[in-house]
């Protein structure tokens, strides 16, 4: 059993990859007789238990990890003394959109009956949730996408959340703190991402923007994951999504104690991925990094603003 163990160096419980018949046969080929019941209750009292898989092992960390959390956090105060909006955006998990099983459990007389495969050709579509956190005013904003996430979805989400919610809330504001993750759609890396915030919206709008990336491997720590992401999943736990107004009223009932509101939007429309961004375009970007990691951090002006 030895090179077959793993354990907990707190509680004291162990697990074994072997099932209770191998165990069994191998004590019978050593001459002692035991059925596989008997040898799951052997194990029991000596504090084996089933265990699954735990998340819980962190990939590599890069070694400016904790000096990004602190400019974050520094910067998130300033803006909210000045009285400046701070938002933390991502995209969920895509779901889809049928009688598919979902996880999580809820109170049902009887079990919710769905597909016994998740195939996507029985899927009446795909929902990609591209979120919003409004991390001043405890509000959230949902975007589902049906083709895929691209820098142009997120940026039209974006827009759209200003247009409609944003600008209002904050009619006076000039600047807009943006918190997101390393990758995807709106990756410290990506070009488009850049670009089609300095067109179709810095440029639109008015503002000037200042970009905060959380280091690769964090995106827990990124405020939506765990104030609006989390409290959706909890919403829908083990209700199949069967369309599209599911989903939407799904996240649109997401409420917590703390007083969290949410709306959400169907953002239908084909956002094509693969789209290159040339160096004349890229050029169009009055992009300045700031001196503290500038590959995280930097600060999108206005055109009619550039000096």
């Amino acid at each position: 059993m030895e090179h077959h163990t793993a354990g907990d160096p707190i509680n004291g419980l162990k697990w074994t990859r072997k099932t209770t018949l191998k165990i069994s046969r191998e004590l019978h080929q050593a001459g002692i007789g035991v059925s596989p019941k008997t040898v799951g209750r052997l194990l029991k009292g000596m504090k084996f238990s089933l265990r699954v898989n735990h998340k819980k092992v962190a990939g590599k960390s890069s070694p400016f990890r904790n000096q990004q959390f602190e400019y974050i956090n520094r910067t998130r105060r300033r803006f909210e003394r000045q009285g400046w909006p701070a938002i933390s955006i991502d995209t969920k998990k895509r779901e889809l959109v049928g009688r598919f099983k979902n996880a999580g459990t809820s109170w049902e007389r009887t079990p919710v009956l769905v597909n016994d495969h998740d195939f996507r050709t029985d899927a009446s579509g795909v929902a990609i949730p591209w979120g919003l956190f409004d991390t001043q005013a405890n509000r959230g904003q949902v975007f589902i996408g049906t083709s895929h996430d691209t820098p142009t979805f997120s940026v039209t989400a974006l827009a759209q959340w200003w247009s409609s919610a944003g600008r209002r809330r904050y009619p006076h504001t000039k600047r807009l703190l943006i918190l997101a993750d390393c990758g995807g759609s709106n990756g410290a890396r990506t070009r488009a991402w850049k670009h089609e915030l300095q067109t179709r919206f810095s440029n639109r709008f008015g503002l000037t923007l200042t970009i905060c990336h959380y280091p690769p491997g964090t995106s827990k720590w990124n405020p939506i994951e765990h104030r609006l992401f989390s409290e959706i999943s909890k919403n829908w736990a083990g209700q199949p999504l069967e369309s599209y107004e599911t989903v939407l009223n799904f996240i649109r009932t997401t409420k917590t104690a703390t007083g969290l509101v949410v709306n959400a939007t169907l953002l239908d429309g084909d956002y094509p991925t693969g789209l290159k961004v040339s160096e004349a375009q890229m050029n169009e970007v009055n992009l300045r990094r700031h001196k503290v990691l500038p590959m995280w951090n930097y600060t999108l002006v206005p055109a009619r603003s550039k000096m």
